[in-house]
């Protein structure tokens, strides 16, 4: 596969994020620490081959996996995501990231989603990304059960209040998969979707492909499923705030942008 970095790579759909501060910001990131995408090489392109290998290695070595050399910006913003909770959570040299760090990094990533839906959805305007999510959301939650006018109240409501919608997700993908995770057996699995399926943000549970976050947490992650105090602390933080992502921008996003302008000075003085 071939290796492209961000300002190698043509960028879909981003004028519909301009007015997303966050979007130039996930992308300097990407862009400083030098992160690659991988590009399925000549008559291995195919979209189908390239997300399974998305869903089946998320956690593993190197970048997104493409179908194609221009990215969406949506996947651009969700594998900052995992580069800011990789760091946030890495594990000591020769050991496995806990299975709370991944889900709890897959969480935010997949849960920033609902929060670009609900800024697009008040801004108006066309956006690839807007119409793909809300089609694939929309047949999701009709399997669950909602109907069209749930749905589209749903989507009211997360355009009303699209910071704490990515909040309510993001601990209901993290508590859901943590439970999972645990779960001994179909039973006990059942239990827990039955816990959680009076949450306003249920009947999108299946579009966000838990299985394979759980089945790869198991395999890849630490050997036992036990509590990371640092993902617990972090959690906690988000789950008091009003404004996770503002909290998540204050201590994730700023301190990595400003490592690395400090890398850069010192590297420019010739320290490093």
């Amino acid at each position: 596969m071939r290796d492209r970095t961000v300002d190698e790579l043509s960028i879909l759909d981003e004028r519909a994020f301009r007015r997303v501060d966050l979007y130039r910001d996930l992308k300097e990131i990407l862009r400083k620490n030098g992160y690659s995408f991988r590009v399925l090489p000549g008559k291995a392109v195919r979209w189908d081959r390239a997300l399974l290998l998305n869903l089946t290695f998320w956690g593993g070595a190197g970048g997104d996996v493409l179908d194609r050399e221009p990215v969406a910006a949506d996947v651009l913003m969700h594998a900052a995501w995992h580069c800011l909770a990789a760091r946030a959570f890495a594990a000591p040299a020769g050991s496995r990231p806990s299975i709370e760090s991944l889900f709890f990094g897959e969480s935010i990533a997949s849960a920033f989603d609902i929060y670009l839906v609900g800024r697009l959805l008040t801004w108006g305007g066309k956006s690839s990304f807007l119409e793909t999510q809300v089609s694939a959301m929309a047949e999701t939650a009709s399997a669950a059960g909602l109907s069209k006018d749930g749905f589209g109240r749903l989507l009211r409501d997360v355009a009303a209040a699209p910071e704490r919608s990515f909040g309510d997700l993001q601990a209901l993908l993290f508590d859901v998969t943590v439970a999972l995770a645990s779960c001994r057996g179909a039973e006990e699995g059942l239990a827990v979707l039955v816990r959680f399926e009076d949450h306003r943000f249920a009947s999108l549970l299946h579009h966000y492909e838990l299985s394979n976050w759980v089945l790869f947490a198991r395999a890849q992650g630490g050997k036992a499923n036990r509590p990371d105090r640092r993902v617990r602390a972090v959690e906690k933080a988000l789950r008091a705030s009003e404004m996770p992502l503002a909290w998540l921008a204050s201590h994730w996003i700023a301190p990595a942008l400003q490592r690395a302008r400090t890398s850069r000075s010192r590297a420019s003085a010739g320290i490093l």
